[in-house]
């Protein structure tokens, strides 16, 4: 018995390294760092640390496995983890450009520009072309005030890409740092000449001229800048105030709501859209927009005493004297709030407390004999509190270009990199799905899955879904185990289909997909009318080609799509096999056929809205807008709403 339990735990203790090899082998240290990046791709960063772990205690001598790990800890925002990994990958190789740009970002995110400088001076030495580095470099630069050399690296930057407007307009920011508005303009027109569609010089052009007060001309430039930048929430708000100031009172107010959808915690978007709703009689709508004003800033007297004046107008007047006294107790002279607190007081019966007002004003006012001064200006700035002025919209103290972005190739998974017009994704088969799907209207379901659910091959429930999640600490653990027992079981009864499927499903989870292949190939030599087993192994081969650059994708692609025709040859109405077709042939932009699968998909359900989302999405990027847009409208109908930013967007531009 004891015999028995060493062996179980010695087992346990070894399995995650017995998953990566054959059997009685040596680690094969290869297979595990393909498996810490499929991991790291998938975003399960925990597993991926696990991997280069095992990596690093068999090899620790090699550099690739700490600059991975440091990379799952930057995406972790373990910064000062990240580090001294890639510091640990220098040490062992230094000649490797990666490893300084990641650790010049974790001292970026860790303030130590200083010494993020000099990785990006390294990175620039090894690949004199890094246009991000040199970027990134010039950023560390400013931060550090070090203007003259920030102003010698643009400089060269300028040398190397004379056709990018990208250096002109960081020049243009050093001047604006430096107070030199003249300069700056000279370069913001540089930039503009070398691309007159350049979103940031004609952002920096805008705040020039709103500083002159020239907002018919600020507007211009915003509207130029935000066709190339229609998602920058600080545009509209810049717009706004422009249109305002103009009179234009509601294209003011439609700026802000596209502000608010895009940025939902604009300050400036709240506070200024609760006075333009409640200047046109909106006052429910404009007390939702000070509440969030007061939520972020409690102790806002100007928001409060708006507040006040919106619910005495909706007939909450004990919710309006409160806030009115909380702001009398803040400016014991602020006789506007005394006057209207005490026609409040008279209208809930309190004749005694509005004579107690009233009298003060009196008193105030024979003692001041002087007439109230009023601001001729409409606007006042986000720093000035003066209750006087609660009926003005905020700008920014002082209007400075926007600082530019850190450039960075690690932003996440590959979808994330990808322009707005990507498709929604795979459907794939697993056991684990997020809680919060884009389309809650529409429930994967088919019959082969759940009749094989029913079957009790597989330790859990099957899902068919798009928008998978990843397998906790715990279930990798399980995961691992089971792959063991089932090793077991199969040298016994090495005929057993569910068997095969089921470790598949487990080398799955542990992203461990070339031993999933594996797995799935002998399940379909056994038994090769199982719809699922295709499917499956369709699946792993794209997840295969999306995490790993491959010389030749089309075979690939080509391996998955023979899959899915099998699949579809022995299930008929597999739509998902038909949408996922749609995705591969997007992937090899062959959009008639992709558009081809999609339709075949919506004729086995008209309700699906992944594929009418991404038949929409093909068809703009055919330009066949407006079969996009009436498609893109039935993904929404059906659920899918992320379908109506798009439908918003390109419907402007038709």
């Amino acid at each position: 018995m004891r015999r028995k339990l060493l062996a179980w735990v010695i087992l346990h203790l070894c399995a995650s390294i017995l998953v990566c090899q054959s059997a009685f082998g040596q680690v094969n240290t290869d297979r595990l760092m393909l498996m810490g990046r499929n991991a790291l791709y998938y975003e399960d960063y925990v597993l991926s640390i696990q991997r280069f772990n095992m990596v690093i205690n068999s090899k620790p001598f090699l550099a690739e496995p700490y600059f991975f790990r440091g990379l799952a800890k930057f995406y972790l925002e373990d910064y000062k983890g990240a580090e001294t990994d890639c510091t640990s990958a220098i040490e062992r190789n230094p000649y490797v450009e990666n490893s300084y740009v990641l650790r010049g970002l974790c001292r970026v995110n860790l303030k130590t520009f200083d010494l993020a400088e000099k990785d990006y001076v390294e990175s620039t030495r090894i690949n004199p072309m890094n246009r991000n580095s040199w970027h990134n470099m010039v950023l560390c630069q400013m931060e550090q005030k070090a203007y003259e050399r920030a102003d010698s690296s643009l400089d060269e930057m300028i040398r190397k890409w004379p056709r990018e407007a990208e250096p002109y307009t960081m020049k243009a920011q050093v001047s604006f740092a430096v107070e030199d508005t003249v300069r700056a303009e000279q370069w913001i027109d540089r930039a503009l000449e070398v691309n007159p569609y350049e979103g940031q010089a004609w952002s920096m052009k805008a705040m020039v001229t709103l500083n002159r007060g020239q907002y018919k001309e600020g507007e211009e430039c915003l509207n130029k800048a935000i066709l190339q930048l229609p998602r920058n929430a600080g545009l509209y708000v810049n717009r706004a105030l422009a249109r305002y100031h103009q009179q234009n009172l509601r294209g003011a107010m439609t700026d802000y709501d596209t502000a608010l959808e895009i940025e939902p915690g604009n300050y400036l978007g709240h506070f200024n859209r609760g006075l333009l709703r409640a200047q046109v009689g909106d006052d429910n709508r404009a007390i939702e927009d000070f509440n969030f004003v007061l939520e972020q800033e409690p102790d806002n007297t100007i928001a409060l005493y708006n507040r006040a004046l919106l619910l005495s107008q909706t007939g909450d007047y004990r919710g309006a004297i409160r806030d009115i006294s909380a702001v009398i107790q803040e400016y014991p002279e602020f006789w506007a709030g005394y006057r209207t607190r005490a026609q409040i007081r008279r209208k809930i019966g309190d004749v005694y407390g509005a004579e107690r007002d009233e009298f003060k004003v009196l008193k105030a006012e024979m003692e001041k004999r002087t007439g109230t001064y009023q601001s001729k200006t409409k606007t006042r700035k986000k720093s000035e509190r003066n209750p006087e002025d609660y009926n003005k919209l905020v700008e920014e103290d002082t209007r400075q270009p926007e600082r530019e972005e850190y450039a960075s190739e690690y932003r996440g998974r590959v979808q994330d990199k990808q322009t707005e017009l990507t498709p929604a994704p795979f459907y794939v088969l697993t056991y684990y799905e997020r809680g919060n799907r884009v389309s809650t209207a529409f429930v994967p379901f088919h019959r082969t899955v759940e009749s094989f659910n029913q079957s009790g091959q597989l330790p859990l429930p099957l899902r068919i879904s798009n928008a998978e999640a990843n397998a906790s600490d715990l279930r990798i653990s399980q995961h691992t185990d089971d792959i063991l027992a089932v090793t077991e079981v199969l040298s016994d009864s090495p005929e057993t289909t569910g068997l095969y499927l089921r470790r598949a499903m487990d080398y799955y989870h542990v992203r461990d997909f070339e031993a999933c292949l594996q797995d799935l190939n002998r399940a379909i030599e056994l038994q090769p009318l199982v719809a699922i087993s295709y499917f499956l192994r369709a699946q792993v081969r794209c997840a295969q080609l999306q995490v790993t650059a491959v010389a030749e994708p089309r075979i690939a692609y080509g391996q998955a799509l023979d899959d899915l025709r099998r699949v579809v040859e022995l299930e008929p109405d597999m739509l998902y096999a038909y949408y996922n077709m749609g995705n591969i042939y997007v992937a090899l932009n062959d959009n008639e056929r992709a558009l081809a699968a999609y339709s075949q998909a919506l004729e086995l359900n008209p309700r699906f809205p992944d594929a009418w989302y991404n038949r929409g999405i093909v068809y703009l990027m055919e330009g066949r807008t407006e079969q996009g847009l009436s498609d893109l409208s039935q993904a929404g109908e059906y659920g899918l709403y992320a379908a109506y930013n798009l439908i918003k967007r390109y419907s402007k531009g038709k």
